[in-house]
């Protein structure tokens, strides 16, 4: 009964958020708010949609508030560690995102880099606590790497020169058989792109085209009963965001900053970990 009355208050608290937010006319223009409010109400858009989604796939609610230890990249652990890179990695694409929101507002260089990463941070967070509410409990190693994301998302919005030579991309092949495509981890591959592009010897020739990766990836976990495996492996690659970015499409380049297109790699895979 009481994880039921807890799913019928968020539903409620949501409704009214909506109701608020949309049916009642605001006395205040977007363009007429200040740089704080944006922030405040983006944060706010942030946290509904973490609780709708949550609801709909992770069963928010639906049980009393606890702490789990999951583990970090064991072979006995319900990812291989996979579930890992993934929080550090949204943090860090989301406090890129939310800085260049707060670009946009008017905040500076440096207040833009500090505030999406805190309110990135902020929301993953927000995330974990929905988590407590559910099956899968506050994960303390989800914590830290949420925390792990948010910094190297500051680190490298604060110096570009780190940036221009490192990226953090997931490499995603989908098989259209899971509804919760941000939980797929059987399908994903997490790496770090060196680019030679970021280097001053090679701003120009072929060279600035081509990038080293590290990455890692587990198989075997979505309960199909094929053995457990993690792996980890070096790649060579094309850097496709250095090729649209002199080809002018600035806004394909940005979003190849954080996605690998899968099979513009060769990869050379470790044994089984």
């Amino acid at each position: 009964m009481m994880s039921a009355l807890r799913f019928h208050i968020i539903i409620a608290v949501m409704a009214i958020v909506f109701i608020r937010a949309v049916l009642i006319p605001c006395p205040v223009s977007a363009s007429e708010m200040d740089k704080g409010d944006k922030l405040l109400a983006a944060n706010a858009a942030g946290v509904l949609v973490i609780t709708g989604w949550g609801i709909a796939n992770w069963d928010y609610g639906q049980n009393r508030p606890r702490t789990t230890r999951e583990g970090w990249f064991g072979q006995d652990t319900d990812h291989g560690g996979a579930d890992k890179l993934g929080h550090a990695y949204t943090t860090y694409v989301l406090s890129h995102g939310m800085s260049h929101l707060c670009s946009t507002w008017g905040y500076s260089e440096s207040e833009a880099a500090l505030y999406g990463s805190l309110s990135a941070f902020g929301l993953m967070g927000f995330m974990e606590v929905g988590d407590s509410f559910s099956s899968f409990g506050f994960s303390h190693e989800d914590f830290l790497m949420n925390t792990v994301g948010a910094g190297v998302g500051y680190l490298t919005l604060r110096f570009p020169q780190v940036s221009e030579k490192l990226d953090f991309r997931v490499e995603y092949t989908p098989s259209f058989d899971e509804p919760d495509l941000l939980t797929d981890y059987e399908n994903m591959k997490f790496l770090a792109a060196l680019k030679l592009s970021g280097f001053r010897r090679f701003r120009t020739g072929y060279a600035q085209y081509l990038e080293f990766h590290l990455g890692y990836y587990t198989r075997g976990y979505d309960g199909t009963g094929v053995n457990p495996r993690r792996y980890l492996y070096g790649g060579i690659g094309i850097n496709l965001s250095r090729i649209f970015q002199k080809g002018g499409y600035s806004k394909t380049s940005t979003i190849l900053r954080y996605i690998q297109i899968p099979h513009t790699d060769i990869q050379f895979r470790s044994s089984p970990l």
